[in-house]
């Protein structure tokens, strides 16, 4: 038996469709006795793999959270050979306030393995640890660059060790068709989502689509197109696999941002202004950003400078800016032959 005090209101086991819920204990000013839903879609038919899609970590990521409501409504039993789990949003109260972080000020994905006694976001964390990646062959967690962050539109992994799960999950990035592809490092904390699925040796794959406040309509396209033909790769649902190729476009240009000094952070407190692009190439040294003093006028802006060369991947999206924020990631160039 669970020991995790949440309720799942659908037989995750069962065939078929089903729409339900978790319910989440809490308690708030306004309530004593209260759960908060999080809705949880399967859909399962056939004995094939099962996957878990994952939207909404972070609430200010809507699109993760669009193509998985939008699978989840389509999907019915005979288009699945195994099992889809579906939940659009993770962080209910963060996407309906537009907010990274919960409204008690937790970070879903920093809430990692979790726990059935902690506070709300651990036991959900705990929930999915323990009942649903368990479950699971294939786990897809959608991410945007949020409010605060534009990226490249990529697909995404970690480095693992394990040299077959690391070759199915460079499979699964590259089938996302995304014009870039990214193999990238925490520098944030623990506790991420996707470093306890690959701890339990699941395959997962994951993004960073754009972001920076907004989505555009080929975004979505490349959320919704790349989730559906990732779980057609692995054979979870029917339809053609589509490569790269057979869509007429060249290769995805391939990333590693694996180093800390890929990851430029702000020396002072105050207004970023990025002075390169998405997808420029810079050299170390390069200028990338400055930060301008609005109580300082007469100040010159502190330049920030590359540290090393490669491509620009992410840059702040917004000016207002505290001493430590990531503004820009700069990645390297690298061959398909280096995740072998």
């Amino acid at each position: 038996m669970s020991d995790s005090p949440i309720l799942c209101t659908i037989d995750l086991e069962a065939p078929g469709k089903q729409v339900g819920k978790l319910q989440v204990p809490r308690s708030s000013n306004s309530s004593g006795w209260s759960n908060q839903y999080v809705p949880i879609v399967t859909v399962a038919n056939g004995d094939g793999p099962t996957a878990l899609v994952l939207g909404g970590v972070h609430g200010d990521e809507p699109e993760g959270q669009v193509a998985a409501l939008n699978l989840a409504r389509d999907l019915q039993p005979e288009h699945v050979n195994g099992r889809v789990i579906v939940i659009p949003c993770v962080s209910m109260d963060a996407s309906r306030a537009y907010t990274r972080l919960w409204p008690s000020g937790a970070n879903m994905n920093r809430s990692f393995p979790g726990s059935p006694t902690g506070p709300a976001d651990e036991q959900l964390a705990h929930f999915l640890s323990t009942q649903l990646f368990p479950r699971s062959d294939i786990v897809v967690d959608m991410h945007s660059g949020g409010r605060t962050g534009l990226c490249l539109p990529w697909s995404e992994m970690h480095w693992v060790d394990d040299v077959e799960q690391r070759r199915q999950m460079v499979d699964g990035m590259l089938h996302w068709n995304s014009d870039w592809c990214c193999v990238y490092i925490d520098i944030a904390g623990t506790g991420l989502l996707v470093g306890e699925a690959e701890r339990q040796r699941k395959i997962v794959v994951s993004t960073e689509l754009g972001g920076g406040g907004h989505v555009t309509a080929a975004i979505h396209r490349l959320a919704l197109s790349g989730l559906q033909n990732v779980l057609r790769r692995f054979g979870v649902i029917e339809g053609e696999v589509q490569t790269r190729a057979s869509l007429g476009l060249a290769e995805p240009v391939l990333l590693m941002a694996t180093e800390l000094d890929n990851y430029l952070l702000a020396p002072e407190s105050g207004l970023f202004e990025t002075v390169v692009d998405l997808g420029q190439r810079v050299e170390v040294g390069e200028p990338v950003g400055r930060i301008h003093f609005l109580e300082r006028p007469d100040r010159e802006p502190e330049v920030i400078l590359s540290k090393t060369a490669g491509i620009v991947c992410v840059v702040r999206a917004i000016a207002t800016t505290e001493q430590g924020d990531n503004v820009v990631v700069i990645a390297r160039e690298a061959d398909r032959s280096e995740l072998d």
